[in-house]
């Protein structure tokens, strides 16, 4: 059986692997390959949000969407990067006025 990966940062790393996930803390530029990778062999990815912002909008876009294996974005310890706010994106996509 598989298990949930995470990619980010090492400090979060850590505590994601004592939870028993497959951590991945790629190299500047490494971070889209890196997802590809998890997406591959995980039924879930957590990816942080600084690492989100470094893969290119396509490749999040499509792992974000996609039903399996379930992508999200989750905080990262050092909060540089703030969560996508997905009530206005979803308010977007449906043409609901806010």
């Amino acid at each position: 059986m598989s298990v949930p990966a995470y990619i980010g940062d090492e400090v979060s790393a850590v505590g994601y692997r004592l939870a028993g996930l497959t951590v991945h803390v790629p190299a500047p530029g490494e971070e889209a390959a890196a997802l590809a990778l998890a997406r591959r062999s995980a039924p879930l990815v957590l990816v942080s949000a600084a690492t989100a912002q470094a893969v290119p909008a396509e490749d999040l876009r499509a792992a974000l969407v996609a039903l399996a294996p379930v992508t999200v974005i989750v905080p990262d310890v050092h909060e540089r990067v703030a969560l996508p706010d997905s009530t206005a994106r979803l308010r977007r996509e449906l043409g609901v006025e806010a």
